[in-house]
């Protein structure tokens, strides 16, 4: 479509977000990345800085998932800070950050479904697993999942930069659906086919393992209970894969309903705003303090840097306090030192005017 059309939809956009107030989605926005950007972090550090946890798969999985969200996080943050004060991007910076971001995005959920398939090879092969999976191969993965997740919103990047050329026209709000919906034109069974496959692969690998997992360890009693550690990490991880998929399965009903001209467009706007200002979101809140609390070594981990540091304030306080009270008892000194020269000479000088009497 021309650049004229993309220009009047971006201001029917626009219109619609000033006339139903949806900039008020910008506060959860906030407050889900803050949540999750003040978690993620610390348990990076636990897990970067522990020998015995970044030696193991599954918190190296763990570490991209939290790095691949935070990537998202910011980049989401920077986006919706742009469109909210109206900010004039250029559109290849635009379309720069989109491609980061469906990146950013489609890493995490990568590096989710492997989560799922490494705890399968590990209840599956406990006594080759470590052979199947060392770090050193796991690191090579992780790049490996990086680039899969990057070579296709890259790829339309690429195409549509030669497309239009040096143009160096701005965009008053850098909307993905926007974006991906305009390249659906032209590439509309791609777009569908990379999305589809690859949501796919990523459902059939993760009921596959789950079943298989059932099915191993139904013998051994753990599911009996009804509340047993396994149902209820089942049911976590259940959930959380859910709140992961979800906004990805809203997104392609968007670019479903971006083709259809009877679709108002206030009703395109409302499920664009809330798909990316809460669901895309919310799962990634969610998931430092679960797998702070699921994973006992993290937990642990971060208890002990937590007593380290209140031993070390502890240490700092008793070497102030302690130098404080050596201060004091200087001063103390000098004082008293002092008041001893003043008595004698003040006794000198009684003793002198005794004598001249």
């Amino acid at each position: 479509m021309p650049s004229l059309l993309l220009s009047n939809l971006t201001q029917d956009w626009v219109e619609s977000v000033r006339r139903w107030h949806l900039d008020l989605f910008f506060i959860p926005t906030v407050v889900f990345t803050l949540a999750t950007l003040l978690a993620n972090p610390v348990l990076l550090t636990c897990i970067f800085l522990t020998r015995a946890l970044r030696q193991e798969t599954r918190y190296l999985l763990v570490a991209n998932t939290l790095t691949a969200d935070m990537l998202f996080l910011v980049l989401n943050l920077a986006t919706m800070t742009c469109n909210a004060v109206r900010a004039q991007v250029p559109w290849v910076i635009c379309e720069l950050v989109i491609a980061l971001t469906v990146t950013a995005y489609c890493c995490a959920i990568l590096t989710i479904t492997l989560m799922v398939v490494d705890t399968y090879a590990a209840v599956r092969w406990p006594l080759h697993y470590h052979d199947i999976l060392p770090p050193s191969r796991v690191h090579r993965i992780l790049v490996g999942l990086w680039v899969l997740a990057a070579i296709y919103p890259f790829t339309l990047v690429i195409i549509m930069v030669m497309d239009r050329g040096n143009s160096h026209e701005n965009v008053a709000m850098c909307i993905i659906l926007l974006s991906l919906g305009f390249i659906q034109v032209n590439n509309m069974m791609g777009i569908y086919i990379y999305f589809f496959v690859a949501a796919l692969i990523c459902a059939v690998l993760i009921f596959f393992c789950y079943i298989r997992l059932y099915m191993v360890t139904r013998t051994q009693g753990i599911w009996q209970s009804r509340f047993s550690r396994a149902r209820i990490t089942l049911l976590a991880h259940g959930v959380l894969l859910l709140l992961y998929f979800a906004p990805g399965f809203v997104f392609a009903l968007e670019l479903f309903l971006f083709q259809k001209n009877d679709i108002s467009q206030d009703v395109r706007v409302w499920i664009s705003t809330v798909n990316m200002g809460v669901f895309t979101l919310l799962p990634r809140a969610i998931a430092p303090y679960l797998y702070g609390l699921r994973y006992r070594e993290i937990s642990d981990t971060l208890m002990q840097f937590l007593h380290q540091h209140r031993g070390l304030s502890q240490q700092s306080n008793l070497r102030i306090v302690t130098l404080k009270h050596h201060v004091l008892n200087q001063v103390i000194d000098n004082i008293v030192d002092t008041f001893r020269e003043l008595n004698l000479e003040l006794s000198e000088i009684f003793c002198n005017r005794v004598r001249k009497l």
